[in-house]
């Protein structure tokens, strides 16, 4: 059974590969607001992993963010998945997802994931090739 208010948390360190700059989402050396939102959903991804049974997964189907405030390279982020809501049928999750630096918060928003069967979901991902 998956369990409301389950929190998982990710952190790193700014790096150049991680900035808006090299990715090309922006023109700045900060930190990117696409790896603002990948920590995000990793955290989800991490939180509701411990869940799930073997040959379950999960796969992010809705993200709604704001980043609101840089941050430099050098300085650490976290970014932490609350679960706040399941599905009846136990397939659709939804989290709040927040995100900081060392200074304070730079990022909110919701998140839903799905889950899936890991197998079926590549069988039919790998359909598309064939037409």
């Amino acid at each position: 059974m998956i369990v409301i208010g389950t929190k998982c948390q990710v952190e790193q360190t700014v790096t150049y590969e991680i900035t808006a700059e090299a990715l090309g989402s922006g023109a700045l050396p900060v930190f990117g607001t696409p790896f603002m939102a990948a920590m995000m959903e990793n955290a989800a991804c991490t939180c509701l992993q411990s869940f799930l049974e073997d040959g379950q997964g999960s796969v992010g189907t809705h993200l709604d963010i704001s980043h609101d405030a840089p941050t430099p390279m050098g300085m650490k982020v976290w970014a932490e998945a609350e679960i706040t809501g399941v599905s009846e049928n136990s397939r659709m999750v939804q989290f709040q997802v927040t995100a900081w630096d060392e200074k304070g918060p730079i990022g909110k928003g919701v998140h839903t994931r799905a889950v899936i069967q890991n197998d079926r979901f590549l069988t039919k991902c790998s359909a598309k090739l064939n037409g």
